[in-house]
């Protein structure tokens, strides 16, 4: 079993609001008290894309269902498919809050299915990684690495000009649709001299692997890693390294950040507008922004967003690579990054899938 540490949240509760506003407010002025008494009421909490071995999410619905009684269930999926269900379920709707990649939450909220809510916290996370009114935050980052078979690899590559050169078969995930093989894309096209807006790199260079046959676009998993599916796998370092613990043949891989450059990006909550259990959902959201949730990604190897403002355990900063892999890493540029995205789906089949036929 996982260790989790856990804290006691200190909540500022405001005198005089009602359950009402516990409900339909989205602040920091939100009475807590009234909040998890809302959501111990409700007693569930339905989530998409946030299954157990994913950042270590089931720390955190242990402890909310130790805590506060809440009854989780998740159904695992894609970003695009998160906004999907909430979009086509409308006021049937069976989602409470989902996980989805940095460029999905400002789409999900100009779409209007979101639910603003700020934690107690909201100060410590930096404006970058959040929308103004609440609507999304990033929890944690993640930094696109390489998970390498040495079995199957001769020669380990260290960085996307060794990848693409060498012969290796690639899995990718399903880019389009994923926001890790969305990152994964623009890690790649910064390594080769692109940006946000000028993919074409990228998309050159695994267009000829595809040709090749070397490419797998299926969504990624442990299973396939112990398999052997690839030579090497383009996930979030925090996928790579909790995939890498999950199987018995663990030590056949070796998971690194791309010497020549990698994204790091993140993943943010996105509250439905019309969950069925609300104010469960904004209790979660409360809890994975506190010290305790924050510990609980960093035990399932996502780099808390607040890392600056808790004292990190021992065994967490043990889940997490060497900073030195991370020199040539750089941030998403999110304005940049949320327009041009939207264009990769149709740029990927054109110049990479279609070359698969």
């Amino acid at each position: 079993m996982t260790l989790n540490f856990r804290a006691h949240r200190v909540f500022q509760a405001t005198a005089g609001l009602t359950l009402g506003l516990a409900v339909g407010l989205s602040s920091a002025a939100t009475q807590p008290s009234a909040l998890e008494k809302a959501a111990r009421a409700e007693g569930k909490l339905a989530t998409v894309g946030m299954p157990d071995a994913w950042a270590n999410w089931q720390g955190t619905w242990a402890d909310l269902k130790r805590i506060h009684g809440l009854v989780h269930v998740d159904t695992d999926m894609s970003s695009a498919e998160e906004i999907a269900k909430i979009e086509a379920e409308k006021g049937n709707a069976t989602v409470d809050i989902g996980d989805v990649g940095f460029e999905f939450g400002a789409i999900a909220k100009s779409r209007g299915i979101t639910r603003a809510y700020k934690p107690s916290t909201w100060d410590q996370i930096p404006e970058w990684a959040k929308d103004a009114d609440g609507h999304w935050a990033l929890a944690y980052t993640g930094t696109i690495a390489f998970a390498v078979n040495t079995k199957r690899a001769t020669q380990v590559p260290r960085s996307w000009k060794a990848l693409f050169a060498g012969n290796y078969r690639v899995l990718v995930g399903e880019v389009g649709r994923a926001a890790q093989g969305n990152a994964a894309v623009l890690a790649a096209a910064v390594a080769l001299g692109g940006d946000e807006t000028h993919l074409q790199p990228a998309l050159a260079a695994f267009g000829q692997i595809a040709r090749q046959h070397r490419l797998v676009t299926v969504n990624p998993a442990p299973a396939l890693m112990e398999r052997g599916e690839a030579d090497v796998f383009l996930l979030w370092d925090f996928n790579a390294l909790s995939y890498r613990d999950r199987i018995p043949n663990a030590a056949d891989y070796e998971i690194l950040i791309p010497a020549d450059g990698s994204i790091t990006s993140g993943y943010t909550t996105l509250i439905n507008k019309n969950a069925p259990h609300p104010n469960a959902a904004m209790l979660a959201r409360e809890y994975i922004f506190s010290d305790a949730g924050q510990i609980n990604l960093a035990l399932g190897h996502a780099r808390p967003i607040r890392v600056d403002h808790i004292k990190m355990p021992v065994e967490a900063q043990g889940k997490l690579l060497d900073s030195a892999q991370y020199r040539n890493a750089r941030a998403i540029r999110p304005q940049l990054w949320t327009e041009e995205v939207k264009k990769l789906p149709r740029s990927w089949l054109h110049e990479v899938t279609g070359a698969m036929q």
